[in-house]
């Protein structure tokens, strides 16, 4: 269901619901006099409501980006954000990132209890209708769990409804035990829901088969369980959950116009109506519509976009020249990143040239200085880059954007395929052709040192870097890193920015980051829940 023509229902109810969740302990979250009892679970519209809730409550846009803020794709410029204090490696159990995070996941969770808790209550229902949207809801709460599994490790794990006494003395449940629990639910689902393509118009956007599945092989690609990331992922790509096929465009796939398209598998629209995000206000030039850049792509990204012969800038014979950085670039690079001479494209269809290198709008009519780079804590960016992706050209002053966010598409079941292939010594010249190439030749490459299979290199480097560029600014880098190892070393580094410090003769030169391989990969269990429930252990380092 597209957000931005949904009608608002049970609006006042739901608001009411919400306030009835606060409490003094989170995991509690009790609900409180009417909204439990039969005088509210009188229609099917009222139950669905609180579904609606916990699809919004599933994940937000916050989230979303302040994920690609840890890892090596992005750096933030201004301000001491709970990101920041992350990455520099000064983090403890009182940050607020790790409180707002646990809370929030276990307040989803208690919706999903209330929602299975009393969704019989309601008169005449639909058996059928019943079960799908029961199997929604335990998707969402699987996921909730699945999410706090991957940040903190071991959690309390509970399918019920838990009272403020257990709350206050529950113990975490080992990892492995909430990931076997995870994916006992997504197996028991699957069928249940509808494939996609299968909802009315005004369903679409819900959760499918195969958004089930494609959860149930992030389990196994998270542990590099390789057998059964290839396993799922090639059903999905056989069709058995499902259609899905590349949208042609990589740069549509991210435009207002073209929500829910064949490649999406599930995103961030089935939730309240006129549920927006603004996130970006602070990543586009100032000059088209941006605050301040807080936070912009690094050097390393920019990097790691090959040239137009498939050669990565390093390579002999790429072609890459380091006093003209941005030509003959992976096009996927244009889409997503603004760089200095960047054709922006505005709404109304005109452009404009991006100036960022230091004196260069100097004497060119009716160019800006408010985006040249001018030194760290300024208002412009502290990379010498901007964000093009996700920039929703329809929103208005402010970036209130409606546009919705993917959280699973095709393009990230051919690549975990590709990889899985990879891992296990099957990747040929077939699973190439099914994966990798499709990748590229949407994105625009035509030339064949490209599009073939490769001769020599890296094919494990080939697949993580095709994952970077293409998945970048979707969530997902985080995770990656981390089941690698590679974050070790990618956050543990100086990250720098464009050839604009010292007279543009060297590149830009950031913040040191700090990760502690002994404590940095998971998070602390908040403080404040410890200070409430002493049966809570804390994760090492903190």
């Amino acid at each position: 269901m597209d957000m931005k023509t949904k009608i608002i229902q049970y609006i006042t109810i739901i608001i009411v619901a919400a306030v009835a969740f606060t409490s003094c302990n989170d995991l509690d979250l009790a609900p409180t006099n009417k909204f439990t009892d039969a005088n509210y679970w009188t229609s099917v519209e009222k139950a669905d409501a609180v579904l609606n809730m916990a699809y919004s409550q599933m994940f937000n846009a916050g989230y979303f980006f302040a994920n690609e803020r840890l890892t090596d794709n992005i750096y933030e410029g201004r301000g001491n954000t709970d990101e920041k204090i992350i990455t520099s490696g000064q983090a403890d159990a009182a940050l607020g990132r790790f409180a707002n995070e646990w809370k929030n996941c276990y307040e989803g969770i208690k919706t999903c209890h209330i929602f299975l808790d009393n969704i019989d209550l309601v008169p005449n229902m639909d058996a059928a209708l019943k079960e799908r949207m029961i199997a929604e809801t335990r998707f969402i709460r699987a996921s909730l769990f699945f999410r706090l599994a991957n940040h903190y490790g071991d959690v309390p794990l509970f399918d019920y409804n838990i009272n403020l006494q257990e709350a206050n003395t529950i113990s975490r449940s080992p990892k492995a035990e909430v990931i076997t629990f995870v994916r006992n639910e997504l197996n028991a689902i699957v069928n249940t829901l509808p494939k996609s393509g299968e909802y009315a118009d005004k369903d679409k956007g819900r959760i499918t088969q195969g958004a089930v599945m494609t959860q149930l092989a992030r389990t196994y690609l998270y542990e590099n369980d390789w057998a059964n990331v290839a396993s799922i992922t090639e059903d999905i790509i056989n069709g058995d959950y499902g259609r899905y096929e590349l949208f042609p465009s990589y740069e549509g796939l991210f435009l207002p116009e073209n929500e829910l398209n064949q490649e999406v598998i599930l995103d961030m629209g089935y939730t309240l109506t006129l549920k927006t995000w603004s996130e970006m206000y602070d990543a586009i030039p100032i000059s088209v519509g941006g605050r301040i850049n807080a936070f912009a792509p690094t050097q390393e990204l920019i990097n790691d976009y090959l040239m137009l012969n498939g050669k990565a800038t390093h390579e002999e014979g790429s072609g890459y020249n380091e006093d003209n950085p941005y030509v003959n670039r992976d096009p996927r690079f244009g889409y997503s990143i603004v760089y200095h001479g960047y054709q922006w494209k505005k709404g109304d269809g005109s452009v404009s040239t991006i100036y960022i290198r230091p004196g260069s709008s100097e004497g060119v009519t009716g160019a800006s200085d408010l985006d040249e780079y001018a030194g760290p804590g300024q208002n412009s960016t502290a990379t010498g880059y901007y964000i093009r992706k996700y920039f929703d050209p329809t929103a208005p002053e402010g970036i209130a954007a409606g546009l919705n966010l993917i959280l699973m598409r095709y393009a990230d079941i051919l690549l975990m395929y590709a990889e899985a292939k990879t891992e296990l010594g099957e990747m040929n010249q077939a699973v190439w052709n099914q994966t990798i190439r499709p990748l590229r030749e949407r994105a625009g490459f035509t030339d064949a040192g490209a599009l073939n299979y490769p001769a020599n290199g890296s094919l494990r480097e080939i697949i993580r870097r095709e994952r970077r560029t293409e998945l970048f600014l979707e969530g997902l880098r985080l995770f990656d890193i981390r089941r690698w190892g590679t974050i070790e070393t990618v956050m543990n580094a100086t990250p720098t920015g464009a050839k604009f410090a010292a007279g543009n003769t060297q590149y830009i030169r950031l913040d040191q980051r700090r990760f502690n391989k002994d404590r940095d990969y998971l998070f602390a269990v908040p403080q404040s829940q410890r200070d409430i429930n002493p049966n809570l252990t804390q994760n090492p380092g903190y």
